[in-house]
This record gives structure tokens, C-alpha cells and sequence, in this order.
């Protein structure tokens, strides 16, 4: 099924319309700094869009988990002050979601205004699980619109969650994907269903169950799967080598023993392992064979001779889809595995690979370990989202769009 586009949308007409907008403003914030505004950024050519277009603009957004109801440490105050100063225009910041603030600010709008609501997620019904709890809401959000209003879909890294803000939303008012999450989705289906061989996929991050599904539908289809962090040492362990204090999810040996039976073709593993003797900045570290982690060691990243062997099969790759660091970056003594497959990414995207960079810990390495942005052909804004789809999930934001 086919879905409007925003082109659609202000080809029909937004000059004085107020418009609803879903975006994805999640970023991370340490002592009310915004310290990645990636995700503000990425919103901004669907927002000037329909601004230059003279729509009065009212935005929805979370920011973390807040347990239904107002948490200051979550308010996206600091959102508001950036977005303002990225769009070059001052952005109210409604003192809640629906209540009588918002709603005085929404009818006192003009046309090019903007109006931020508070985070949406401070409203428990947001993410009810009761349909009619989340349609409720959902009909107080038209009801800021006058009810003549559009809605966009531009926060993809929601679109796999069935909340009133993102599905229910979208069956009261014209709706439209903005140009962020029709972008998302041209790029998955690029990778899903006319992916240029060779393809490799590399995964990371910590546990085995967060991959699972992933893993199961990607492996039949692609060339290459590189396993590193801390999911490795569970694959290790399946092959019965061991892991010392490294992460380990005991409860999945077996069903990795089972992976490697049937895609062992596919899947390939780290052959040396950067083991450290704390969880630390500053442990003592050393390098050893995959199959020789001393008692009492943990492994923090993957080995040069494993950056080499993973980087050969990358920089040969035509198509790259890379989720999840090898290792903790974060410690810059254990940021060369991630870091170093990073690189092989960015030179098969300069000889014409299409490579795409999947959730939150990923693009991040990229930004802290220094690597540019435009190296990569593509850096998602949803990880749970792109997961999702390449798992062969409806994603309920998206067919809620549909027409």
C-alpha cells in the first residue's frame, strides 16, 4: 500500500492550517545539555517544509521513559531551546501535553508559528495498552488542530510502536510521512529488496535476544554476518570456548548452537578478543586468541587480527547494513574494534557501496570516535524501528499511513 508523502500535503495546501507533527526528539541530555542533537537535526527539513509553506506548526515528541506523568529531568525545555535555535525561530514550549496551556498556546497560533508540546510520554495514556485510553488522547491532540488540521509522521524511530501520538493519531486526521520516515523506509526497502551483492551485515551490542530476530531473517539472505560485542561471547561459548566474566547469556547457548548449524556459512565471529581485568577506562588490558580468555577477564572489544579479517570482507562489500558497536567505545581502550570496522564501512561507501548505519549506539560511536557523517550513505534515526522492518514486522506507524 501506498502512503502521502508531505509533497502531498503542501501541494494540497497548509497556509493557515495548523499541522500535527510526530517527531523524535530522544536525545541524550547530561545536565540539561543536549549532548548528540542529531535526531532535532534530522527533523528539521520535513519542519522548514511546511513552515516555508505557512503552516502553524504544533509538535509532539518524547523524551525517555517517564513513568506517565510530569518528570522535570524529562522535560524537553532544553528541546525546545535547540530547535528554536536551529530553525532560527522562537519555539513555545506548551507547560504540558493537552491541558489548558497547551491549548490557549495552539489557538493563539499564527501562520510559521511553532508550538512544542510537553513530553508526550507525561500523559500515561500514550502508551496504554487500552485502545480506547490511547484514542481519547489521541482526540484531545486533533482537538489542538481545530480539527481541520493534517498529521505527519516524521519521528521514525516511533513508527514501530502502536501509541496514540504515532497510530492512533493517524486514523483522525489526513495523514502524511514526513520526509525523515519516507526516507527510513526507501533505505530499508533498498536493503531488503534489491540489496547489491556482496551484502554484509554486522551486528553488535550486548545480548543475543535483542538480535534474535534479526539474526534469523537476515542470515539466509546475506553474504556476511559479523557478530562482535557483547553477543559474541555467547556464540563463543556455543562453540564450548571460553569467556571468563564476559557477558554471557546463558539462557541462549543453545539456540546459537543452532544459528551456527545452519548459517555457520554466514556467521563469523572475532579470533581475538581485547580482555580487560575490571569494567573500566583504565583496567589493565591485553589481546589473546578468541578461544583463550583467562578466568577472571572480560572481553571489551574485538582484536586487531579480527578488525583486519572483518575490514577485508567490508571494504569488498557493495551493500553494508551495521548495527550495534563491537566493543565499549566509550573507553577509548576499547573503541579500535568498532572504530576500525567503522572505517572499512567508510571506505566501501567511497567505492560506491550503499551503506546504512541502524540505531542510537551505532550513530553515536560515529560521532565520538570522530568519523563523518557523510561516509556513510545513510544514518538511521530509529534502531528498534530498522530492526523491526528487517525482521519482517509490520510496523503499526507506517501501515496507520497507509491509503
Amino acid at each position: 500500500m501506498a502512503v502521502n508523502t508531505l509533497q502531498d500535503l503542501i501541494a494540497a495546501g497548509v497556509a493557515g492550517r495548523a499541522v500535527l507533527v510526530r517527531s523524535d526528539f530522544n536525545v541524550p541530555i547530561e545536565n540539561g545539555v543536549i549532548t548528540d542533537p542529531g535526531r532535532i537535526v534530522a527533523s528539521l527539513p520535513t519542519l522548514n517544509a511546511l513552515l516555508d509553506a505557512g503552516a502553524k506548526l504544533i509538535v509532539t515528541a518524547h523524551l525517555g521513559r517517564p513513568d506517565g506523568k510530569p518528570e522535570a529531568k524529562y522535560s524537553l525545555a532544553p528541546v525546545a531551546s535547540k530547535l528554536g535555535e536551529l530553525l532560527g525561530r522562537h519555539v513555545q514550549l506548551a507547560g504540558d501535553v493537552v491541558g489548558q496551556d497547551a491549548q490557549a498556546r495552539a489557538e493563539g497560533l499564527t501562520d510559521g508559528d511553532v508550538l512544542l508540546l510537553e513530553n508526550i510520554r507525561f500523559d500515561p495514556r500514550e502508551t496504554s495498552k487500552d485502545e480506547s485510553e490511547r484514542a481519547k488522547l489521541a482526540a484531545e491532540l486533533v482537538a489542538l488542530t481545530d480539527g481541520e488540521g493534517a498529521f505527519v509522521s516524521d519521528g521514525f524511530g516511533v513508527v514501530h510502536r502502536k501509541q496514540a501520538s504515532v497510530y492512533d493519531v493517524a486514523k483522525l486526521l489526513p495523514s502524511y510521512a514526513g520526509n525523515l520516515v519516507a526516507t527510513e523506509v526507501d533505505v530499508l526497502k533498498k536493503l531488503t529488496e534489491t540489496p547489491e551483492r556482496p551484502y554484509a551485515v554486522v551486528l553488535g551490542g550486548s545480548k543475543v535476544s535483542d538480535k534474535l530476530a534479526v539474526i534469523e531473517a537476515l542470515a539466509p539472505k546475506v553474504d556476511t554476518l559479523v557478530i562482535g560485542g557483547g553477543m559474541c561471547f555467547t556464540f563463543l561459548a556455543a562453540q564450548g570456548q571460553p569467556v571468563g566474566t564476559s557477558l554471557l547469556q546463558e539462557d541462549m547457548i543453545d539456540t546459537c548452537k543452532d544459528l551456527l548449524e545452519r548459517f555457520g556459512d554466514v556467521i563469523h565471529l572475532p579470533k581475538d578478543i581485547v580482555v580487560a581485568d575490571s569494567f573500566s577506562a583504565d583496567a589493565e588490558s591485553r589481546t589473546v586468541p578468541s578461544h583463550e580468555i583467562p578466568d577472571g577477564w572480560m572481553g571489551l572489544d574485538i582484536g586487531p587480527e579480527s578488525v583486519e579479517r572483518f575490514g577485508a570482507v567490508l571494504r569488498a562489500a557493495k551493500t553494508v547494513f551495521w548495527n550495534g558497536p563491537m566493543g565499549v567505545f566509550e573507553f577509548e581502550k576499547f573503541a579500535a574494534g568498532t572504530k576500525g570496522l567503522a572505517e572499512a564501512i567508510v571506505a566501501a561507501t567511497s567505492n560506491g557501496a550503499f551503506s546504512v548505519v541502524g540505531g542510537g549506539d551505532s550513530a553515536a560511536a560515529v560521532r565520538t570516535l570522530g568519523l563523518p557523517d557523510d561516509g556513510f550513505s545513510h544514518i538511521s534515526t530509529g534502531g528498534g524501528a530498522s530492526l523491526e522492518y528487517l525482521e519482517g514486522k509490520q510496523l503499526p506507524g507506517i501501515e496507520a499511513l497507509e491509503v
